[in-house]
């Protein structure tokens, strides 16, 4: 019951979470961990605002459930902002992309080989941060595909 009315509050006031590090130090707690196990669809009604900060909440939100191995809300909202307007929700997206590349690597790259010719540059560039020289070389250069590599370092 307490989650629940923090949950709501934070969304109620929206209006006032007004920057990249309080969205990001605070959605995954207050947004994600109350999702997790139910209707996630207010994720996506968020990533379809006209608020910068409501749409950075929804992708930042699933960084809870990507640390429980879930990556599927994830990869659809990151493919509803691949033509968002703002370079810090291409950050936010490249960021948790690569978060979900750290835990599963065949799963970052599936999306990279679908999305990664149209993707913005800084989203891509986010995501495969953690990729062997190699492999992040041939994304970057247009490529794309695995090289085979193994490992993210």
């Amino acid at each position: 019951m307490v989650r629940q009315h923090i949950y709501e509050l934070y969304l109620e006031h929206t209006l006032f979470i007004n920057n990249w590090d309080l969205v990001d130090i605070s959605s995954q707690y207050l947004v994600g961990a109350f999702l997790r196990s139910r209707d996630r669809s207010p994720l996506y009604q968020l990533v379809a605002s006209k608020s910068l900060w409501e749409r950075r909440i929804a992708i930042t939100a699933t960084f809870h459930f990507i640390r429980k191995g879930e990556f599927d809300d994830t990869l659809a909202l990151a493919e509803l902002l691949l033509d968002d307007p703002h370079e810090l929700l291409h950050k936010a997206t490249g960021w948790m992309l690569s978060e979900v590349g750290k835990r599963d690597l065949p799963t970052l790259e599936a999306f990279l080989e679908r999305h990664s010719f149209t993707m913005p540059r800084v989203m891509l560039r986010y995501a495969i941060e953690r990729f062997p020289e190699k492999l992040r070389l041939r994304y970057l250069r247009g490529f794309g595909g695995s090289c085979g590599c193994k490992g993210t370092n």
